[in-house]
């Protein structure tokens, strides 16, 4: 059985708009940043380190722009407009049932579309809701490479004995998708391994 999702709920189009118009007038660009791996053994002995290229999201704008896009946003949907801002969190509330975890993954086809952003880490506060999170990557996986004309991305769930991955999250050009708990975030070695590391 396959589901369809309809891409074209109102309700849904206006909180990935939300999202979206908070980064109004950011420039497509990104980050560059070098990776360093530990190799084991007899390099090791001679300080010999590979190198990979990361690539990240670069935010251009500045606090008083992006406080700028949040009032219009605030207006927009009858929201008493912030004086200042006090963090980079933001909240886009919805009711239970109206198709959260889609308007989120879709968001991060839109972010990447309109400003080339491609690192996206989805922290959730369980394992259930992790594997929640990533059975809905995978049956949204068809709709969104038909809606986003086959944009390539990849997704997977955080596992320290699989750094090879988080390598990939941080060196691809293409969407990456990165699930993780808030326990494994709080952890000391997640980014780390015996013979790797990660060096933001």
């Amino acid at each position: 059985m396959k589901l369809h999702f309809e891409p074209n709920l109102d309700f849904q189009l206006q909180a990935i708009e939300a999202v979206c118009d908070l980064f109004r007038g950011q420039e497509i660009c990104r980050t560059e940043f070098t990776i360093t791996r530990k190799t084991t053994g007899h390099q090791a002995h001679l300080a010999f380190a590979e190198n990979d290229l990361g690539i990240g999201n670069r935010l251009t704008l500045l606090d008083d722009e992006i406080l700028k896009n949040l009032k219009d946003i605030q207006l927009r949907n009858g929201l008493l407009p912030s004086d200042s801002l006090d963090s980079g969190d933001f909240t886009v509330e919805m009711e239970t049932g109206t198709g959260k975890t889609y308007v989120y993954l879709r968001t991060i086809f839109e972010l990447n579309k309109r400003y080339g952003f491609n690192k996206f880490v989805i922290v959730v506060p369980s394992i259930a809701i992790k594997e929640g999170v990533y059975k809905s990557l995978q049956m949204t996986d068809d709709h969104f490479r038909a809606l986003y004309s086959g944009t390539p991305f990849e997704y997977f769930l955080y596992d320290s004995t699989k750094l090879g991955q988080v390598r990939n999250f941080a060196t691809s050009p293409q969407i990456q998708i990165m699930v993780v708990t808030v326990g494994a975030i709080n952890k000391r070695d997640i980014c780390r391994g015996p013979a790797s590391s990660l060096r933001w």
